[in-house]
């Protein structure tokens, strides 16, 4: 092939990896697969940099004719560093493409793609036949696990406001149901299924396999702690654990609700399956059950440090003095509609080891706020530093934040705001390197 005396090769399964053709300039899809794995490998092929190849031309002879070709997985798996829809990055030309690449789709052929992704799983509509079918589609029982493994899903996706076994009966693949908390489970799920914890996700596990009524009084401090995470997840409260009577009875209300409560049992299970990486303890000071590079929302991170009024806290800045704890809530990418111009606060890392943050607009480098800041460690305090990309994640829903773990003062300028530079105790790991392109500008 490198010397032009063979033009054409037609393979089955032969070259999808291993074999490396740099001069290979136009690669030709013949049949599905519904492995994104092996459709990368194939698609592999042909995007090996050539001194004599300008750009590689797929042709795919399979999505118009195959009825079941999903366009939005195979594109969405070239788009993984992006927050927005396949249809979004189609109609604005694919702007979250690695440098150096770019799709271009003529008009009827876009048309074609986002009328696919209209009727695609994507879509509540879309879900419900995959679902009446699933057991004939994949040969295995439809369970909450099977679906997202079979068809690549993240849980987040499923749960925009209906529940799993809502959308088996809507399906009719199960019997209807009623159930008390039907409403705010299905609140609750998009925040379970955002949950990366592994001690949080076993203890929700402990928690729902208990048979007897919660005993509050065996709890450690540690255990009060991820309960308090737990309730505020759920039923938006927390516990006062000197009157406990409004917490058992939304414990009592829980029961009662077998089926989604075998939904959360089921999500935890995922979770806990899928975990890509292995969690670290940080020093508190206190048993807090908050681990390093865990993701976690506001109000988790807040109760999880003993502060029970979360729904309170508005600013991107939480002082807890008692705890001698300073939590920082940074979002990278904001937007007008979002926050007010006093808010829009600038924070990014420098690099893997030092994160640049703008305090509020008031703080001066003389206020006690200030002070505190640049004097922080020799006071004994820490701060915590908690970031997300963007308010809403790729779902619409509340984007929870990472936690990247403590930072002491290195330097600052400016004054209202102050313009500071955090040294963190721990390197941004490789597990963000989708969130450091965005982060690291230097």
């Amino acid at each position: 092939m490198e010397t032009g005396a063979i033009k054409i090769i037609f393979v089955v399964d032969l070259y999808n990896e291993g074999v490396d053709i740099p001069s290979v300039n136009t690669v030709l899809f013949l049949r599905p697969t519904e492995s994104l794995t092996i459709f990368l490998q194939q698609l592999g092929r042909g995007l090996r940099l050539h001194e004599k190849k300008e750009c590689l031309t797929v042709l795919d002879f399979i999505g118009q004719a195959n009825k079941k070709y999903n366009y939005e997985e195979k594109f969405s798996a070239l788009l993984e560093n992006t927050k927005h829809s396949v249809s979004y990055e189609l109609k604005k030309g694919f702007v979250s493409l690695p440098k150096g690449c770019y799709i271009s789709l003529e008009k009827k052929a876009s048309e074609y793609v986002l009328e696919n992704i209209k009727s695609s799983i994507t879509t509540r509509n879309g879900l419900i036949p995959k679902m009446a079918s699933f057991a004939e589609d994949s040969g295995k029982n439809l369970t909450l696990g099977n679906f997202l493994n079979y068809y690549h899903l993240d849980p987040r996706f499923m749960y925009k406001k209906v529940a799993f076994f809502r959308l088996c009966v809507l399906a009719k693949v199960e019997e209807d149901f009623e159930e008390p908390l039907e409403k705010v489970i299905t609140k609750a799920l998009p925040k379970f299924a955002a949950i990366d914890s592994s001690k949080f996700l076993k203890f929700i596990q402990k928690i729902l396999e208990q048979r007897s009524p919660l005993n509050f009084d065996r709890f450690s401090l540690e255990e009060q702690r991820l309960l308090q995470m737990f309730s505020v997840t759920l039923f938006m409260e927390t516990i006062d654990f000197k009157k406990t009577k409004k917490s058992y009875e939304n414990f009592e209300q829980l029961a009662k609700c077998p089926r989604l409560l075998a939904e959360i049992k089921a999500l935890v299970e995922y979770r806990l399956e899928h975990l890509d990486f292995v969690e670290k303890e940080i020093d508190f000071g206190f048993h807090c059950p908050i681990d390093l590079h865990c993701t976690h929302s506001r109000d988790q991170l807040l109760v999880a440090c003993d502060f029970m009024k979360p729904e309170t806290v508005r600013e991107g800045v939480k002082w807890l003095s008692e705890k001698k704890l300073e939590i920082l809530f940074v979002t990278l990418n904001k937007s007008d509609k979002d926050y007010s111009p006093t808010t829009m606060y600038n924070g990014y890392a420098i690099n893997k080891n030092l994160f640049h943050w703008q305090s509020q607009s008031t703080t001066s480098e003389t206020s006690k706020t200030g002070k505190r800041y640049c004097h922080h460690k020799a006071q004994g305090e820490k701060i915590l530093l908690c970031v997300r990309d963007s308010k809403k994640d790729a779902w619409g829903n509340t984007a929870p934040y990472s936690v990247l773990g403590f930072v002491n003062y290195l330097q600052h300028s400016g004054s209202q705001p102050m313009n500071i530079t955090w040294h963190l105790e721990e390197p941004i790991p490789a597990k963000y390197s989708k969130e450091t392109k965005k982060l690291i500008v230097g």
